[in-house]
């Protein structure tokens, strides 16, 4: 699993809690760190051979920088990697992601227990 911060979004507090919780249900972890663009993360999700990606959004970029990571996966033909985007992102603008190919968006209030068993069941899928 990648949890990445893509953009210029500096509040890195929620991507560490739920890197922390992913890892201690079990799983392998890699932090990408704050302002990565898309290009880095789809570059870190190939090399690690990640089966999911995390990102973690509350700057209000998540419109911008999702396709693009949707986009850059496609081009690289990556299409069996799980896309979660968690962070403040509106009602009205769920949809639309989950129509780009983002899996299950995840919002202030979502716990770290849902979020945990939601992405190892879909992985497992």
């Amino acid at each position: 699993m990648v949890v990445a911060k893509p953009g210029l979004d500096g509040h890195d507090r929620g991507a560490k809690i739920i890197a922390r919780a992913l890892r201690d249900a079990g799983m392998e972890v890699i932090y990408t760190g704050l302002h990565q663009t898309p290009e880095q993360i789809v570059e870190t999700v190939i090399q690690e051979d990640a089966d999911a990606v995390g990102l973690s959004i509350l700057s209000g970029a998540h419109m911008t920088l999702v396709p693009r990571v949707v986009a850059l996966l496609r081009e690289q033909d990556v299409h069996d990697v799980l896309v979660t985007v968690g962070g403040t992102i509106p009602a009205d603008d769920i949809p639309e992601l989950k129509a780009l190919g983002v899996s299950e968006v995840f919002t202030p209030g979502a716990t770290t227990g849902d979020i945990v068993d939601y992405i190892r069941d879909a992985a497992r899928s």
